[in-house]
């Protein structure tokens, strides 16, 4: 059986084809000749017209998505290998990432690529060949994400025994949210914060790590204490989202406490073995998050009544020591009684103490008014003026102005420089400026010192002292 592909160009190499104006070839008369380019393009023109749509299935070889957004590949089995390209557009329209290894079945046209002479499909449609395949490739990510502790339990964290928030990244249409809305107002109705996405189709493993990133970004005071990702059942295709590396990635570096809820109780996804905790279904996924309300409210009412019991267990346990204490202390009366009489002693003792006290005090007051009577007050008073008069009379008999009265008179230094009694000529020569005080009045004086002179005034005037 021929290849359609190189039949093709074999007729194009016969002459079966446009005629070319050039000179004819030495080796071939009737063949014209044709320029490379000009080859290449009836050549490209002949597969595509012969090729219009194939679907080819192979392993994938060198998949790689460069910058542009396009991806290159190579399709493979035992028997041959064929370029592959994914423009951008297709590529974000994949239902799950391509990998190195993976069997798939591809829909696309045959074209040729001029510039490096090689014939290559273009990808319109890719899906893995199989479920075989499909569990091929889980497994192997899988192993890879393993080997890199995304899986670790080391890794997990604790959930919140009583979230006040709850974060839902799941689709707001489906069956799912409205289950675990009501399931949260059956048990404990909790604040919830729902994140629409698509959980399935091209774009929907984007969306749910994106979902989860951004509530790991939200502000303290307005982020979940909780976040659930869930979705309901369906085969492997459609929860094939959840296995894929950017969501299972997202779930890993949460900080926040995830649960993984994805299709039924016999379902598996990567998301599970990344989440800090896996439920069954997306209804468990509610029950984990809360506890029972009513459950919580016996649970706290226990704790009273045993509370209560304890406390009341104690206070009998102390009623009932303090009656046997107060069984063996000794009455009041035996303890009181020689107090009491003490004090009866003490208070006759005093009645006593007091009148005796009172004679006493009695007898030294009519003593005393016997010694103070008028006539003997005088006489003490009398002599009293004649000793303060006498000792008058000798003060001013030894005070200086005494002397005054006999013709005398002292010398002072001047007032401004303290007024001190001057009693030598020393002294008064140091001072310079002194006051005679005579019996009638002051008199300033000045102190010189050498030989004075004769005395010039008139007759009858009184020279200085000095």
């Amino acid at each position: 059986m021929s290849d359609p592909l190189f039949d093709a160009a074999a007729r194009l190499l016969a002459g079966d084809g446009p005629a070319d104006n050039g000179p004819a070839s030495a080796g071939a008369p009737g063949n014209s000749v044709m320029s490379v380019g000009e080859f290449a393009g009836k050549l490209k023109r002949t597969v595509e017209s012969e090729f219009g749509s194939v679907r080819l299935r192979g392993e994938i070889s060198g998949y790689k998505r460069v910058a542009s957004g396009h991806a290159y590949l190579s399709l493979k089995d035992d028997s041959a290998v064929l370029d592959g390209v994914i423009w951008k557009g297709q590529v974000a329209a994949l239902g799950f990432q391509p990998q190195d290894g993976a069997e798939v079945i591809v829909s696309g046209r045959i074209t040729t690529y001029p510039g490096r002479s090689k014939y290559q499909i273009i990808i319109d449609r890719m899906e893995l060949a199989g479920e075989g395949a499909l569990m091929a490739l889980l497994e192997k990510l899988k192993a890879k994400l393993a080997a890199e502790g995304l899986f670790s339990a080391d890794r997990k964290q604790l959930l919140p025994f009583m979230p006040r928030t709850i974060g839902v990244v799941t689709s707001p249409t489906g069956a799912v949210i409205r289950d675990i809305l009501h399931r949260l107002e059956d048990r404990c109705p909790t604040h919830v914060l729902v994140w629409p996405v698509k959980v399935q189709g091209a774009g929907a493993a984007e969306e749910v790590a994106k979902a989860i990133r951004g509530f790991d970004a939200m502000p303290p005071e307005t982020r979940p204490d909780l976040v659930i990702v869930a979705r309901g059942g369906g085969s492997i295709e459609d929860l094939w989202a959840f296995n894929e590396e950017v969501v299972v990635r997202a779930l890993a570096a949460c900080t926040i406490p995830t649960i993984s809820a994805i299709g039924h109780e016999t379902d598996t996804t990567l998301a599970d073995f990344a989440a800090d905790r896996r439920a069954p279904t997306p209804t468990a996924a509610a029950e984990i998050a809360v506890p029972v309300l009513e459950d919580l409210r016996l649970t706290i009412a226990g704790y009273g009544q045993r509370t209560g019991k304890c406390a009341r267990r104690y206070h009998d346990r102390g009623r009932e020591q303090l009656t046997a204490l107060v069984r063996v202390l000794p009455k009041r009366d035996a303890l009181l009684g020689p107090q009491r009489q003490r004090a009866d002693d003490v208070g006759a003792r005093l009645d006593r103490g007091l009148e005796r006290r009172v004679t006493v005090a009695r007898g030294q007051l009519d003593r005393s008014a016997g010694a103070l009577r008028l006539s003997t007050l005088e006489r003490q008073l009398e002599r009293a003026r004649d000793r303060t008069a006498g000792a008058w009379r000798l003060v001013q008999s030894l005070g200086p102005n005494s002397i005054l009265d006999r013709g005398y008179a002292f010398v002072s230094t001047r007032a401004a420089a303290g007024g001190e009694v001057v009693g030598s000529a020393a002294a008064a020569r140091t001072a310079g400026a002194v006051t005679l005080h005579f019996r009638d009045g002051e008199v300033d004086a000045k102190v010189e010192r050498g030989g004075g002179k004769a005395y010039a005034g008139k007759p009858g005037d009184q020279p200085t002292l000095l």
